[in-house]
């Protein structure tokens, strides 16, 4: 990490930090976590936190919390809390399934998974993160109507993501709009090597 980001974890990470260990199942009470009972939005592979930092600050009536396991984009993402005073962000270090199974069915207002590794190779594909049984976490982690919203620069990951969310029977599909999600570096990136965009967005029954 530069300086600036080792100074923010060092002041922000005993307040809005949050280490998300192995095998550890105690429940997490996010009300608790951000000291009030406002809705709740997760964000998944947070990358270096630009996405998440300007979605928070464009919404403040929601809590935004994102996990990420690049230490890099933690220090830069409690920089910008820092810089930005997003009172309303923490940030969890650590693997996301994990985390989801210590929260509560239905806490989630929303989840953002944003450009996640698409695992190109077919022997790899087992990896991604959009697959039926983590799928059915996510949903059972969203209240009834919450939105998942998902976009990648990958063509056949979005098929198969497609195919993944439109085969659950606790979701249905909204639409395949942005819906405000700020441009990322990794979308930059891929647009820049040809690859279209695609956002999906699906909400719990």
């Amino acid at each position: 990490m530069s300086a600036r980001h080792e100074d923010a974890h060092a002041a922000l990470w005993p307040t809005h930090g949050l280490l998300i260990s192995d095998g550890d199942r105690t429940p997490l009470d996010l009300d608790e976590l951000f000291g009030r009972d406002n809705p709740k939005v997760l964000e998944i592979g947070f990358g270096m936190g630009d996405t998440l930092a300007a979605t928070a600050q464009a919404d403040p009536g929601r809590d935004y919390l994102g996990i990420e396991v690049h230490t890099p984009g933690i220090g830069n993402l409690l920089a910008l809390i820092q810089d930005q005073d997003l009172s309303h962000v923490r940030v969890a270090r650590g693997d996301a399934l994990h985390l989801l199974h210590r929260l509560a069915p239905g806490c989630l207002d929303a989840i953002h998974i944003f450009f996640p590794d698409p695992w190109p190779k077919a022997r790899h594909h087992k990896r991604r993160l959009i697959q039926p049984a983590n799928v059915a976490l996510l949903r059972d982690r969203l209240r009834p109507g919450g939105i998942l919203h998902c976009a990648t620069d990958w063509p056949d990951y979005a098929e198969a993501m497609a195919e993944t969310l439109d085969a659950d029977p606790g979701l249905e599909a909204v639409d395949r709009d942005r819906a405000g999600r700020p441009e990322t570096k990794f979308e930059r990136r891929g647009a820049g090597a040809g690859r279209p965009i695609t956002d999906l967005r699906y909400r719990r029954r």
